[in-house]
């Protein structure tokens, strides 16, 4: 016993220097390697990364981010066979950071780079549709906070969608349209969160206080996922648009009502369902609204009553059912959201003023709101047949419509083509230089007493 103890400690003992010394080899491969990615120089990088990998797996997550890029250029620009091989090895190498580095800076990364397997699955077409959206619904399911990119939040969805549009008998209408249901609240919340970060910017250049360079790096890649956000959202409302009608969700909530009709989640989703596909008419929504606010009488309860007295035509109770649902609601973004709601609302019943107060609330909550600006931008090109007392006058509320429609883009990213795109439409119809010209106004200030009840600056030449 004595001698097997003495062998193990000389072993322990001969060992130690060996592993130190394996240690600080791979700590001078790490470097080597890493200099090599950052100039994109990944044929010299890939023998330092692959003994830094195979000995210390666990050392850096370097091995993985930077593994990552060399991997996926070997992808790109190896013979067909490296390819084949690399493919399989990314797959390896999602697996590997996961096991060895799931946390980045005490945060769970394992959604972000489950999804970055299950992409390249997809990319590369490694799996079918079932095996790819068995790994993006791991992601989601098992780290939901870090699985955030809207890239993989849409193909989640979208792989879903193709099985069912395939004829794949488990994929039922009801679980397509409780998916998107889940996916679009990610969505949200993944606005919500960028949202936060953009306002504290766009509020200090309200205030005339430059920003740091920093600063701007960060605006710069808020507008960037913002976009990215605007853009995936919209392909996956699109792609749904095509099932979700009033004529297949009608009778799939009546069929599930029984079974739901205590569950709060599913009345709420159900809810929003029907209204935002233009089903509220149906008397179904009003069995949905009413069993959500004697359930749970919340914001969007509330929202939902108002409508319903909108509808019909009780003015006054829609109102006071719209205030409640402010009221209610003590998140401010959520705030924001209702009130835009409310806002277009008015908008559809030529309520304009009315609805331009809303949409004004709804920016004192969320400044980077550009559907605000957007709406009221539309509101005033729609009366300019009715502001000014000449035709020059009435022309000129396109000047101001278009400035709003210009800070849309500016504050949201993701609406800066269609801001630009109607901000030209505007000025298009707005007076001329030549009109200006033979008018002789240029820098004279224009008022329009109608609602609108704001002045613009006639441009000088």
């Amino acid at each position: 016993m004595k001698k097997l103890i003495l062998v193990f400690f000389l072993g322990a003992l001969f060992q130690s220097p060996i592993i130190a010394q394996d240690v600080n080899a791979c700590m001078q491969d790490l470097s080597i390697f890493a200099e090599y990615v950052k100039v994109k120089n990944y044929a010299s990088a890939m023998e330092p990364w692959i003994k830094v990998r195979e000995n210390c797996p666990d050392i850096n997550v370097a091995i993985y981010t930077y593994g990552e890029r060399i991997i996926k250029d070997k992808i790109k620009n190896g013979s067909s066979e490296e390819i084949e091989v690399s493919k399989k090895e990314l797959i390896q190498l999602y697996n590997e950071w996961v096991q060895y580095f799931p946390k980045n800076k005490n945060k769970s990364t394992v959604g972000d780079v489950i999804g970055k397997k299950a992409q390249a699955l997809l990319d590369y077409k490694m799996a079918d549709l079932k095996e790819i959206y068995t790994v993006f619904d791991e992601a989601f399911t098992k780290d939901p906070k870090s699985f955030t990119n809207p890239k993989f939040l849409y193909n989640y969805f979208k792989t879903l969608y193709d099985r069912y549009k395939n004829g794949d008998s488990e994929v039922s209408m009801e679980m397509l349209i409780n998916k998107y249901e889940e996916v679009s609240e990610k969505f949200d919340i993944e606005t919500i969160e960028l949202a936060k970060k953009l306002d504290l910017i766009i509020k200090k250049e309200d205030l005339g206080n430059p920003l740091t360079s920093r600063e701007q790096r960060r605006k710069r890649i808020y507008n960037i996922n913002s976009k990215a956000i605007g853009t995936f959202l919209s392909n996956l409302d699109a792609i749904i648009a095509k099932e979700a009608t009033c004529e297949n969700l009608i009778p799939l909530y009546k069929r599930n009502f029984g079974e739901f009709k205590s569950d709060a989640i599913w009345l709420k989703r159900a809810a929003s369902r029907m209204d935002s596909k233009e089903c509220s008419d149906d008397p179904f929504f009003v069995t949905l609204v009413e069993a959500l606010h004697t359930l749970d009488p919340s914001a969007d309860s509330a929202y939902y009553l108002g409508l319903l007295n909108d509808k019909s035509g009780n003015a006054d109770e829609a109102l006071r059912y719209y205030e409640e649902s402010i009221t209610l609601e003590t998140d401010k973004y959520k705030k924001a959201k209702i009130l835009l709601k409310i806002s277009n609302k008015f908008k559809t019943a030529g309520r304009k003023s009315k609805a331009r107060s809303y949409a004004n609330k709804a920016l004192s909550f969320q400044p980077s709101m550009g559907r605000a600006y957007l709406l009221i931008a539309n509101m005033y090109a729609e009366s300019a047949n009715d502001c000014g007392d000449t035709q020059f006058n009435k022309r000129a509320v396109y000047w101001l419509a278009a400035d709003l429609a210009r800070k849309a883009g500016r504050v949201d990213n993701s609406l800066s083509k269609i801001s630009k795109r109607t901000a030209e439409s505007y000025i298009g119809r707005a007076p001329s230089k030549t009109d200006i010209f033979t008018e002789g106004n240029e820098g004279s200030v224009i008022k329009f007493n109608c609602w609108i009840n704001r002045s613009v600056s006639v441009p000088k030449l």
